[in-house]
C-alpha cells in the first residue's frame, strides 16, 4: 500500500467542516464555502470551453484569455477562504485580489468588445459548444456573486474589490461566449 502523502482523502472535512487558507476551519454549509464551490464549479466550465477552443488554431487569444480567467479566479477564491486573522500573508494577484485585479479584468472585456461588437439582443445559449460552456460558466460566477454577498452580509470578510472581480468575471465571460459562438448565434425571439 502506499504511502500517506499519495492519498487524496485527508479525513479532515468528514466532521462537515473545510480548512481555510492560512489556518482555521469553517463548515461546509456556509455560504462562503458556497461561494468558492461556485467558483470551483466556474473553473471547470471555464475549462471545458477552453478545451473546446483548443482545436481552432484562430482561437488561441480566446484560449489564454479564458486560462488567465480561470487562475484569476483560483486567487478569488483564496482571498475568500483566507483566515480573517491572517489577511496580512495574502499577496495581490496569487491570493488577494486586488484594484489592479478587477482592472486587468475591464481591460480584457473592453478589448474583446472592440473586437467583438455585441449585438443588442438577447442570446440563447448553445451556438457553439465552447459558447455554451461560457455562458454556462458565467451563470455560475454569478451565483458565486449572490453567495459572496450572503457571505458578507452574514460577518464573513469579502472585499469590494472581490465583488467586483466577480461581477466583471461574469461580463468578461459573456462578451467570451458571444466571442467564440460568432454568426452562429440565434436571438431569443423569432
Amino acid at each position: 500500500m502506499g504511502s500517506d502523502a499519495s492519498r487524496i482523502y485527508t479525513k479532515t472535512g468528514d466532521d462537515g467542516t473545510t480548512g481555510r487558507l492560512f489556518g482555521g476551519r469553517i463548515g461546509k454549509d456556509d455560504p462562503l464555502v458556497d461561494a468558492c464551490g461556485d467558483i470551483d464549479e466556474a473553473i471547470g466550465a471555464l475549462g471545458q470551453g477552453r478545451a473546446e477552443l483548443a482545436a481552432d488554431p484562430d482561437a488561441t487569444d480566446l484560449a489564454a484569455l479564458t486560462l488567465q480567467t480561470q487562475r484569476q479566479l483560483f486567487v478569488v477564491a483564496a482571498d475568500l477562504m483566507a483566515n480573517p486573522h491572517q489577511r496580512e500573508k495574502l499577496r495581490p494577484g496569487t491570493s488577494l485580489v486586488d484594484d489592479d485585479l478587477v482592472a486587468r479584468i475591464e481591460q480584457a472585456i473592453d478589448h474583446l468588445v472592440e473586437q467583438h461588437p455585441l449585438k443588442p439582443v438577447f442570446i440563447v445559449p448553445g451556438a457553439t459548444r465552447a459558447s455554451a460552456a461560457f455562458d454556462l460558466a458565467r451563470g455560475i460566477i454569478r451565483r458565486g456573486e449572490r453567495h459572496a454577498v450572503a457571505a458578507a452580509r452574514a460577518g464573513h470578510h469579502v472585499s469590494d474589490p472581490v465583488l467586483l472581480a466577480l461581477n466583471r468575471m461574469s461580463d468578461l465571460v459573456y462578451v467570451l461566449a458571444r466571442s467564440t459562438a460568432g454568426d452562429a448565434e440565434d436571438p431569443s425571439h423569432e
